[in-house]
């Protein structure tokens, strides 16, 4: 198999609820700004929206945790980058890894906004094809697609 590190998981600290977004507003607190201003753009607000919905079903206040743990349950060996400016930041990351989220909510979330794979994705094509140009060239083995390493229920 192969693991993979994501980088930008909580979207540059776009990732927050209304409550957080408006307290910023309150407190002039606008966090890094460097890349891109700190408030969210709709699709961001969206997600964040969804993100919340599934947080209150699982139990948690932190939607950065149910973004974390929704990127580590769609693949095996998938390895978050994270950072945080502040203790409850760190809080949060370290609660993901104790939500686990059911399929429906990872079928909600994930009809929330649409995908693009991107390159190489959107060449190679889907999980058990090939395109022509690529098997005129070699033979495939299909390998089993393994399930998340999911966090452990007490």
């Amino acid at each position: 198999g192969i693991a993979l590190t994501l980088w930008n998981v909580l979207g540059g600290g776009h990732i927050r609820s209304d409550e957080e977004e408006e307290r910023r507003r309150q407190t002039g607190e606008k966090g890094r700004t460097a890349l891109s201003g700190w408030e969210r753009t709709p699709n961001e607000k969206k997600m964040c929206d969804a993100l919340s919905v599934v947080a209150k079903e699982v139990g948690t206040e932190h939607v950065q945790a149910v973004a974390i743990a929704y990127t580590m349950h769609k693949a095996p060996f998938v390895f978050p980058i994270v950072g945080g400016r502040k203790v409850e930041h760190l809080q949060a990351n370290i609660e993901a890894l104790s939500v686990r989220l059911s399929e429906k909510q990872i079928q909600y979330l994930d009809g929330i906004l649409p995908f693009d794979k991107g390159f190489p994705n959107n060449v190679i094509g889907e999980y058990g094809t090939y395109p022509f140009l690529l098997t005129s060239y070699a033979t495939y083995d299909l390998q089993p697609l393994l399930p998340p390493v999911l966090p452990s229920v007490d």
